[in-house]
């Protein structure tokens, strides 16, 4: 008996470095994806025209800058949910906010947005990604909130795409890595 015990205890010690060390590993693999993440969504600000910013696709509830803002809006708000960090642009909705719609404030917001996760990640404690947070009617783990928060600014910098092939421009390429 005392050496199932033992046994048992041993792979609870084994099985948990492990799963840290595989923490850690997802956390270094995190901060690469935001920050380049981050490059490619400038890319996209940049190839815009500034006086383009407010072109809303015909089938679009938002122009090209309530788009990026919205983009910016949910990378602080969603991956704040997983970072434990509390938010910027608290009480804001950037989106409809008419000082916030010129290209360099977009630019400088959706940035700002960017640093908020790469910073929270930096200083994240990678052995709390399996704790489960609660907001609204969703439980998700630390992780899921930052994948999800992935996700949602890939698929809004994918709309992008569109905005911007209407104004007769190609798009940056890809950077997958």
């Amino acid at each position: 008996m005392r050496s199932k015990l033992s046994f048992v205890i041993l792979l609870t010690i084994f099985s948990t470095g492990l799963f840290a060390h595989g923490n850690d590993s997802l956390k270094a693999q995190l901060l690469q994806d935001w920050e380049r993440a981050k490059a490619y969504t400038k890319a996209y600000l940049d190839a815009m025209p500034a006086d383009k910013y407010s072109f809303r696709a015909v089938d679009s509830i938002r122009s090209f800058s309530e788009l990026m803002l919205h983009l910016a809006q949910g990378n602080v708000n969603l991956s704040s949910n997983g970072l434990g960090k509390d938010r910027i642009f608290a009480g804001r909705n950037l989106e409809k906010s008419p000082t916030a719609q010129g290209k360099d404030s977009v630019i400088y917001l959706v940035l700002q947005s960017y640093d908020f996760v790469i910073d929270g990640l930096k200083n994240f404690d990678a052995s709390k990604m399996d704790e489960v947070v609660k907001r609204g009617n969703f439980n998700v783990t630390r992780r899921g909130w930052i994948l999800k928060a992935f996700e949602h600014q890939t698929h809004e910098r994918g709309q992008c795409t569109i905005y911007i092939r209407l104004q007769g421009i190609r798009p940056p390429g890809e950077m997958l890595f």
